[in-house]
This record gives C-alpha cells, sequence and structure tokens, in this order.
C-alpha cells in the first residue's frame, strides 16, 4: 500500500522533471539560436575585414610599384 500511497507524489514529481527539461530545452534552442545569429554576423564581418584587408594590400602593393618606378626614373 505504501507504493499506491507514493505512485501521485511520485507521478508529480516526474511531471515537475518533465517540466524542467522542456524549460531547458527551450532555453538551449533560444541559445543556439542567438548563437547562430551571432556566429552569422560574426562571418559576415570576416568577410568584410578580410575583403578591406585585401584591398589596403593591393593599394600598398600599387604604392610600392610607383615608388619603384618614380625611383628608377628619377
Amino acid at each position: 500500500m505504501s507504493e499506491r500511497a507514493s505512485t501521485p507524489q511520485q507521478l508529480t514529481e516526474v511531471f515537475r522533471q518533465v517540466d524542467q527539461l522542456i524549460a531547458l530545452a527551450l532555453r538551449l534552442a533560444e541559445e543556439n539560436r542567438s548563437l547562430r545569429t551571432s556566429q552569422e554576423q560574426l562571418m559576415a564581418e570576416r568577410a568584410n575585414l578580410l575583403a578591406k584587408n585585401e584591398q589596403a594590400r593591393s593599394r600598398v602593393e600599387a604604392m610600392i610599384n610607383r615608388l619603384k618606378s618614380l625611383e628608377q626614373n628619377g
């Protein structure tokens, strides 16, 4: 009989744990969504910075070539 008396309490505990797991799953899903968004933004920013770096490198190379050309002509 003691098992029957504890069954409603056990069910209540199981339901509480299930509710906690659902809340955790929802929180993790939201965190995952947020992290994915951040990752996408960081990847876009990185691509932009790489493009700017490449432009700067090209400009510096062009300046060096112009200086070398001026040096040879002067």
